[in-house]
């Protein structure tokens, strides 16, 4: 068939538990954010004198000159038009993010799978989710040098996902809450946090693996509370994780403050998601009334931006 406009889209996520944690096949939690999406643009073009463009995040110009942070995007491209059949075409590509870069949202992940689903779209070529998970995947090694999977399968999941040494599973619940997310406006690196962990995994071993295996425990403790509908415990366990990753060296002063902001503002629990050292904080509210409170007490303690999210109606507000 005749190449034409692809359109490929993914989500934002959050991990609720589970970070770091699984990179060593502990499991994680999480929750996509399907009002929060990114969409990708692939636009073929039959010039050999032109040269493939990428527009993203502000930049625009030959994909040969992109920025180094834009490295998961190309090998998205290149693993699209290899699977494709087409590894030397020409496409202008472009995304539109409703949600920032490196704040532990999985833009990385969002950005390659909806450029990996718009390139294939363009193309008319079928793949498996399984198919795309692994495209995404191998863009992501780029970002992150060794990622779980679990923001490749997030993003593009319909339900939360509970993640495991590579194997998803939705889980069935309805967290009847409410979710604060909070950006410190700070960008973090999923890669520098998961190597400085490694680094004390290797210098101080039984101290980091008690604090990975305790991670791994809440995360199933908490399974049945979201399953049995035990919001309190959930929120408790959730800043329990937050000062087990604190220990493990992947927050900061700015994110500690958010958490304690939430807390003191009548939060059920506050923690930070994705890789830390910057990035986003989240909070568990019972209603929507305390969910706002929590987001007004972190705006004054300094959130560059805020969302709300009810998981049961899978619904994000600004």
């Amino acid at each position: 068939m005749t190449p034409h406009t692809g359109l490929g889209h993914a989500v934002a996520k959050i991990i609720l538990f589970g970070e770091h944690s699984v990179v060593y096949g502990y499991p994680a939690i999480a929750l996509p954010l399907r009002s929060l999406r990114m969409t990708a643009r692939a636009e073929p073009f039959d010039d050999p004198n032109r040269r493939t463009t990428l527009t993203s995040l502000g930049w625009s110009g030959p994909m040969t000159e992109a920025p180094a942070h834009f490295a998961s995007i190309l090998r998205a491209v290149a693993v699209a038009t290899e699977f494709a059949g087409r590894p030397d075409a020409g496409i202008d590509i472009s995304t539109h993010s409703e949600f920032p870069a490196q704040r532990g949202l999985g833009s990385s992940a969002a950005a390659a799978g909806a450029v990996i689903r718009a390139i294939l779209d363009a193309y008319d070529v079928p793949a498996t989710p399984q198919e795309i998970f692994h495209l995404t995947q191998e863009a992501e090694r780029i970002a992150h040098g060794r990622p779980s999977g679990l923001d490749a399968m997030a993003t593009s999941a319909n339900a939360p996902v509970h993640f495991q040494a590579g194997t998803t599973t939705e889980l069935d619940f309805a967290l009847e809450a409410w979710i604060v997310i909070a950006d410190s406006g700070i960008q973090g690196s999923t890669r520098e946090t998961v190597g400085n962990v490694r680094s004390l995994y290797e210098t101080s071993p039984e101290t980091t693996r008690a604090a990975l295996a305790r991670l791994g425990s809440i995360t199933e403790e908490a399974v049945d509370d979201l399953r049995a509908g035990n919001i309190a415990p959930v929120g408790a366990k959730m800043t329990q994780a937050h000062g087990l990753l604190a220990g493990l060296g992947v927050s900061n002063a700015p994110l500690d403050a958010l958490v304690a902001a939430a807390l003191e503002a009548g939060a059920l629990g506050a923690k930070l998601t994705g890789g830390g050292g910057g990035g986003c904080v989240i909070a568990l509210a019972s209603t929507r009334e305390e969910a706002q409170r929590v987001e007004a007490a972190l705006i004054a303690a300094g959130a560059r931006a805020t969302w709300l999210h009810a998981p049961s109606a899978g619904e994000v507000a600004a």
